[in-house]
């Protein structure tokens, strides 16, 4: 039982049991889907305009347009699909985690995969997974409201139970998985977790209100061409044709699925990169960071912490220079305790590293207990920052008291006199200032049956101190560089001491010239003092959690947009209270993990400035994604509008639109998305998290080309009539052009440079193949005759064709010169 199941018991049981996750959490279907696809405004347009036709009598017409609907419709299917696989994918990544033991080895597991049988190590701040009987425990306490309404945690004994869904608030504990999924408490209850990525965005909300006044004004102008095109005419039918062709000219459709599609696919994107969004806005608020708040031990540094030192009055051992020496006996006690005061299963890092190095360094003494038994233990707490450890021996009444802490909290419960604690200090100090964690050691031995209430109430001995090192990650200096030039400010709040956290922040390359601001004197400053001290302060350490949110609350007052790094249990009100809060999923409780929008799966800071990177890559792309749409539709619009009012035959009609939208939409949503960053997007400020999407800049850009375009395809067309003397060459010269152009405009809007060189340069394969399957389309639509008809073309001569592309790229030309001017008056506000 010890060694938990095998891997292959887990597969079969998972195989008999289903996995452990409640069915009315999961994302929609493909049914679901394709309802949402048909009842889309575009979709009822293309039908009505199909049933005109069929009413018309043009059959061959109408048929061409209902097909044409089934290919429209399949791309947005396979579009949204593939943004719910995305998501899917990210559900399976934000489930609940576990610590289980199979085959004798610890793991850590998706809760999913959980069965009857597993043995789960359970510590504060996880979220139990599955139903359990406990095995072992030690001072276990778990926040059952979710399940009973009853806020005040409740104390679980040994062969307790404990209930999918409930916190663990205190204390440790091993479980055996007795139920799980709908079999378990929560699963019966019938309660579900809120699917990933269901809440609207506030760029999504602001598109949303755009669509629909677009949509409304929209309308009331094709039903106005209707009736206008039927009045002058006398025929309804075609103006009604009129009218519903405008209504599909000017609704923007694409914009919702746009959106859906950058944000599932930039989450998914990030998941690749080891940065979990459990909150979609984050990404769009990343690229408007401009204060990052991490913490040091496994974000800055490598979490893999090694006792570098011991020190005790009467000598000190360096592990590394003195590896070849057995360690002094004078040191035995020192590390002998340090293994007492922490936990035999280690969580954490630090106790990993003791237990380590008191198995190397005690090997063949009699400091090492495996027999000694548990009694209690008090735990660290805010008001003491240490721990203690009750034990008992086999051959001993007495029993012994181990303790570990911060040196000034051991120095505290040892009662030592001002000399004795000057020169402890003073080797603190000393070991701290080369980037050390430093802990101090005391003993204790109690008579008496009944434990004291408090640690303090013990007759402590001081016995020396450990110094633990927790190397800088490699990359992090570079990283910290990247966002110094992205004017992204990084500050460290650690609970280390002030030689320790101002000699990482060296390393790191944080700025420390503002030197280092305590958990002391930050409760001793008013908000005002604190809100002066910000300005040059970018280290603070010895800080408390509850410190952490004051911290998060005075550089939001400031006007900053905040990221802030957590992962204990007491982080939660800090994670919240950030902008973006970011969670350790390595090492993170996963009440830290469900406070945050953003997950590091690797615990490293360098994911975080890739999530910067991101979240400027697609707030970046979207502006880009919309200027081609605004351009796009002005010309589609005019050329719905003008012939009707200028009294010449329909040059665009619902086929034509149709075709369009085979190029818009995936342009849209695949070649803009797939569009890396920008060159210099990372050494710009962060942008004000007011900006809008749709703001003067984007739509002057889309504005202009758009009103560009409009101009040379009428010319095309007035042209190529007065020379062919067909209307339907006429039509297909401007079709042509325009199907043309908006490749061109993709193109000019890949990159908002004042020039298109970086987009010549960087090759997006999304855009060569519609280009290719466009060019394609358009050579058929021209060239076979059967096609030709149905869209209403004569084939141009090439004469024509040729003057058609010399329109294209005037076309082109006036692109250029749209964003080259819109650049430099951009440069010139700045």
């Amino acid at each position: 039982m010890s060694d938990g199941l095998t891997d292959q018991e887990a597969r079969q049981r998972l195989l008999r049991d289903g996995p452990n996750e409640l069915p009315v959490s999961r994302p929609r279907g493909l049914w679901r889907l394709l309802v949402d696809v048909v009842t889309e405004p575009m979709f009822m347009l293309l039908v009505a305009c199909g049933a005109i036709y069929m009413v018309l009598g043009d059959r061959h017409e109408a048929l061409m347009l209902l097909g044409f609907v089934f290919v429209v419709m399949g791309i947005t299917f396979f579009q949204q699909r593939r943004s719910e696989r995305s998501l899917e994918a990210l559900r399976d990544l934000s489930s609940p985690r576990a610590q289980v033991v199979r085959g004798g080895q610890v793991l850590r597991i998706a809760g999913r995969d959980l069965v009857c049988g597993d043995i789960v190590l359970l510590a504060e701040g996880d979220r139990i997974p599955a139903d359990m009987e406990l095995v072992e425990s030690s001072n276990l306490t778990v926040d059952e409201s979710l399940l009973t309404g009853e806020s005040v945690p409740v104390d679980k004994p040994e062969r307790g139970s404990v209930f999918s869904g409930t916190l663990v608030t205190q204390g440790t504990a091993r479980g055996l998985v007795i139920a799980t999924g709908a079999r378990s408490a929560l699963g019966r209850i019938g309660q579900s977790l809120a699917a990933l990525g269901g809440e609207s965005t506030p760029v999504q909300l602001e598109t949303q209100r755009i669509v629909k006044r677009v949509a409304a004004v929209g309308l009331t102008l094709a039903a106005c061409l209707a009736v206008t095109y039927g009045v002058s005419t006398g025929d309804w039918l075609h103006g009604l044709l009129a009218g519903l062709t405008l209504a599909m000219a000017i609704l923007p459709e694409e914009l919702p699925v746009v959106l859906t599609i950058f944000l599932g696919l930039g989450a998914w994107r990030l998941a690749r990169e080891n940065v979990l969004a459990r909150s979609i806005p984050a990404i769009e608020l990343l690229g408007a960071t401009t204060v990052l708040c991490v913490d040091k031990t496994g974000t800055l540094t490598a979490n893999r912490m090694a006792v570098s030192q011991l020190w005790s009055q009467a000598c000190s051992y360096d592990c590394d220079r003195d590896s070849a020496i057995p360690l002094q006996e004078a040191l035995h006690g020192v590390l002998e305790y340090a293994v007492l005061a922490s936990h035999r299963r280690a969580f954490d890092p630090m106790e990993t590293a003791i237990g380590d190095a008191g198995q190397r360094l005690l090997a063949d003494t009699e400091h090492l207990h495996a027999d000694w038994t548990l009694v209690d233990d008090y735990p660290l707490s805010r008001e003491m920052l240490a721990m203690s450890r009750v034990w008992q021996s086999p051959d001993r009444r007495e029993r012994m008291i181990a303790a570990k802490g911060a040196p000034e909290a051991i120095i505290d419960l040892c009662h030592l006199d001002a000399s004795h604690s000057a020169a402890i200090a003073q080797q603190v100090t000393a070991m701290a200032r080369s980037g050390l964690r430093v802990l101090g050691v005391a003993q204790a031995g109690f008579a008496a049956d009944a434990l004291p209430g408090n640690q303090h109430d013990f007759d402590f001995e001081f016995l020396g101190l450990v110094a633990l090192q927790d190397p800088v990650r490699a990359d992090v200096p570079q990283a910290i560089a990247e966002c110094h030039a992205a004017g992204i400010r990084v500050v460290m709040i650690t609970g280390d001491h002030p030689s320790t956290a101002l000699s990482i922040a060296r390393q790191a390359g944080l700025e420390s010239t503002g030197g280092v601001m305590t958990g002391a004197e930050l409760d001793a400053l008013d908000d005002g003092a604190l809100s002066a001290r910000l300005v040059d302060t970018s280290v603070f350490c010895r800080v408390q959690p509850e410190q952490k949110l004051r911290l998060v609350q005075a550089f939001r007052a400031r006007g900053d947009v905040v990221a802030m790094t957590g992962d204990g249990v007491n982080d939660a009100p800090a994670l919240k209270a950030a902008h973006i809060g970011v969670a350790m999923g390595a090492r993170g409780t996963d009440v830290a993990r469900e406070a945050a929008a953003l997950v590091l799966l690797n615990d490293d800071f360098s994911s975080l400035v890739v999530a910067v990177r991101y979240g400027r890559r697609v707030f970046a792309n979207l502006r880009k994604a919309i200027v081609f749409v605004i351009a796009v539709h002005l010309p589609i619009v005019g050329l719905s509008v003008l012939p009707v009012l200028l009294g010449w035959p329909m040059l665009l009609m619902p086929v034509h639109i149709l075709f369009l939208q085979l190029v818009i939409d995936p342009a849209c949503s695949v070649v803009f998305e797939a569009e890396p960053l920008e060159a210099k997007a990372m050494t710009e400020r962060p942008r004000k998290p007011s900006t809008r999407l749709f703001d003067a800049a984007v739509l002057a850009r889309g504005f202009w080309q758009g009103i560009g375009l409009l101009g040379i395809l009428l010319v095309v067309y007035v042209l190529s009539r007065s020379v062919s003397g067909s209307e339907n060459v006429a039509r297909a010269m401007v079709f042509t052009v325009l199907v043309l152009s908006n490749l061109g405009l993709i193109q000019v809007n890949r990159s908002w440079a004042p020039t298109s060189l970086r987009g010549l340069r960087v090759v997006n394969q999304a855009f060569v193949w519609i280009s290719l399957f466009t060019l394609g389309l358009l050579a058929a639509v021209l060239s076979i005759p059967v096609i030709s008809q149905l869209f209403a073309f004569e084939v141009p001569s090439p004469e024509l064709l040729l003057g058609g592309f010399a329109a294209t790229l005037l076309g082109l030309a006036w692109f250029e010169a749209v964003k080259w001017a819109l650049a430099r008056q951009s440069l010139g506000r700045a």
